[in-house]
C-alpha cells in the first residue's frame, strides 16, 4: 500500500498540505483505513506547529466549513464540511510531540501517523504488521487505568474487522475488566452501538464474555447462561442470542436492496436501524429466565415477550439510551414471535396479513428479519428442516406482501376519541374506557371497522359488555 498515493488521492487532505506549509499528520482510523483501500469520510489530523484552534479556523474559510469545538480543553476541533459527509478533526499532539501523542492512544492498530505532505509513517507500536495481521494489540496498560473506555473499544474494532485478539490483550482487559462501567454512560452507549454496527458482532460479544466485560455491561447474561439446550433450541440461550445475532447479520447482507436501505436508514439515536435490530436480537429472550418451567420433561417460557420487553426498557433506561431507541429494541421484543404466529394461523389471508403490517407500521421489516433469525437460531430436535423452511417461506411471503403493499397505506383514520366515546356512553376516563379505546383500534387493524357508523356500534355493543 502506498501511503502517499492515498493521500494525494484523497481531495481534502491533498487540498490541506498544498495550501499551508504546517507540519501536519493525518493519524488513526484514516490511515488504519488506507490498508484496507476504504475511503474515509471523517479525517482527524494532528497539527504540530500551530495552535489547533487557530488551524482549524484557517480550514474552515478554506473549506467553506462549520466550526464546532469539541472539547477546548483539549483542543479539538471539528469541521463539518458542506456536503455533511466529510468532516476534520483538527488537534494538537498530547504531549507536544506526535510520539507521546501516538503512545497515549488505544490500540496499535490505530497509533500510526503519516505526513500528508511526503507520506513518511510514524508507527513505533508496530500496528502497521498488526493490521496486517489482523491482529488487536494494545499499547500501554495504563491506558487502560487512565480511560477504562478503550476496554470497549477493543471490541468495537473486533466487531468492524473480525480480527483476533494479542493473548496479552485478553490478559489486560482481564486485568481492568472492573473498571468497563467507570466511563460516562453517554460515552459507554456509543461504543456500543459502535460496535453492534460491525459485521462480527457476535465474535466480539463471546469474547467479551470471556474477559468478563459483557457480564458487567449487561448483567442479563449470566440469567441467559442459566437456561440449557432444549426440544425447540439445539444452544443454551446465551448462544442462541449471539446467533440470532449473527443471522440478522446474514439476512442483512443476503436481503433485497428494499430491506437493506430500510435497515441503513437512521430514523433516530444517531446510528443505522440495523445496529438497535441487532441490539433487540441479542436481548429479544431476555425474559425466558424469568418465566422458565419445566412441565413432563418440556421446557417452557410462558409470556416471555412480554416481560422481556419491560426487562428491556427498564435496563436501557438505566444505560440512559435515548427513549426512542428504548422504544424500538423493547417494541422488538414484545414482538418478536408475532411474525411467527401470523403465518402460522391455519388460514393466513390477506386479511390477517394486512392487520400485521398495519399494526407493525414501520417496524414491519425489522419485526419480519427478527423473526426470521430467531427461526434460523433455533433447531433442536424437534425442529426439522421441513419446519425450517415452511416458516421462513412464509415469512418472505409476509414481507414480499408487506414490501407490495407499504406505498399505498394510508394511516388508520381516528374515527372515535375518548371524548366521543364518553358521550356515546354517558361514562367518565377510567379504565373501561381504555380498554374500549384499544378494542376499537385493533378492530379497525382487522378491517371489521372501517367507518364513522361501524365505530359507533362496535363501542356500543362494547359498553353493554363491560
Amino acid at each position: 500500500m502506498n501511503i502517499i498515493q492515498n493521500i494525494k488521492s484523497d481531495e481534502i487532505l491533498s487540498k490541506i498540505a498544498e495550501s499551508f506549509d504546517n507540519k501536519v499528520y493525518v493519524v488513526g482510523g484514516t490511515v488504519r483505513d488506507y490498508f484496507f483501500d476504504k475511503k474515509s469520510h471523517d479525517r482527524d489530523i494532528v497539527v504540530i506547529d500551530e495552535d489547533a484552534r487557530e488551524f482549524a479556523l484557517k480550514l474552515q474559510k478554506l473549506f467553506k466549513a462549520s466550526f464546532v469545538p469539541l472539547d477546548e480543553e483539549n483542543k479539538i476541533y471539528r469541521l463539518v464540511l458542506p456536503d455533511k459527509i466529510n468532516y476534520i478533526d483538527v488537534t494538537n499532539p498530547v504531549g507536544g510531540s506526535i510520539e507521546k501523542d501516538l503512545q497515549r492512544r488505544d490500540l496499535t492498530i490505530n497509533a500510526v501517523a503519516a505526513d500528508i505532505k511526503t507520506g513518511d509513517v510514524i508507527d513505533i507500536f508496530g500496528g502497521v504488521t498488526d493490521i496486517k495481521n489482523k491482529c488487536i494489540n494494545y499499547i500501554l496498560e495504563q491506558n487502560f487505568e487512565d480511560d477504562p473506555l478503550r476496554l470497549l473499544r477493543v471490541y468495537r474494532f473486533q466487531a468492524l474487522y473480525g480480527f483476533e485478539l494479542s493473548s496479552d490483550t485478553v490478559h489486560t482487559v482481564c486485568k481492568y475488566a472492573k473498571l468497563v462501567n467507570k466511563p460516562a454512560n453517554e460515552r459507554i452507549i456509543y461504543e456500543l452501538q459502535k460496535l453492534f454496527g460491525g459485521k462480527y458482532t457476535p465474535k466480539a460479544l463471546e469474547n467479551m464474555d470471556k474477559t468478563g466485560v459483557l457480564e458487567k455491561i449487561f448483567p442479563f447474561v449470566k440469567e441467559l447462561k442459566k437456561v440449557p439446550p432444549n426440544s425447540h433450541h439445539h444452544l443454551d440461550l446465551f448462544h442462541h442470542s449471539l446467533e440470532t445475532v449473527r443471522q440478522i447479520q446474514f439476512l442483512y447482507e443476503q436481503a433485497c436492496d428494499e430491506v437493506k436501505e430500510h435497515l441503513d436508514t437512521v430514523d433516530f439515536g444517531g446510528f443505522p436501524r440495523l445496529v438497535y435490530l441487532k441490539l433487540a436480537g441479542f436481548m429479544h429472550d431476555i425474559g425466558k429466565f424469568s418465566v422458565w418451567t419445566i412441565e413432563n420433561g418440556r421446557h417452557r417460557f410462558i409470556k416471555h415477550d412480554d416481560v422481556g420487553a419491560k426487562l428491556a426498557a427498564k435496563l436501557l433506561k438505566k444505560m440512559n439510551f435515548s427513549n426512542k431507541v428504548t422504544e424500538y429494541v423493547s417494541t422488538m421484543v414484545k414482538y418478536h414471535i408475532y411474525p411467527s404466529h401470523v403465518v402460522s394461523a391455519p388460514d393466513v389471508s390477506e386479511k390477517t396479513m394486512m392487520r400485521f403490517v398495519r399494526k407493525s407500521d414501520k417496524n414491519a421489516i425489522d419485526n419480519i428479519v427478527l423473526a426470521m433469525a430467531d427461526r434460523l437460531s433455533a433447531r433442536g430436535p424437534e425442529i426439522t428442516d421441513e419446519i425450517v423452511k415452511n416458516n421462513i417461506d412464509s415469512l418472505k411471503k409476509l414481507l414480499d406482501f408487506y414490501l407490495e403493499k407499504r406505498e399505498t397505506l394510508e394511516p388508520l383514520p381516528k374515527l372515535l376519541d375518548g371524548n366521543d366515546v364518553m358521550k356515546l356512553l354517558n361514562i367518565k376516563p377510567s379504565p373501561k374506557l381504555g380498554k374500549i379505546l384499544d378494542a376499537l383500534y385493533e378492530a379497525q387493524l382487522s378491517g371489521n371497522v372501517t367507518t364513522f357508523e361501524q365505530a359507533q356500534e362496535f363501542v356500543k355493543n362494547m359498553g353493554n359488555h363491560l
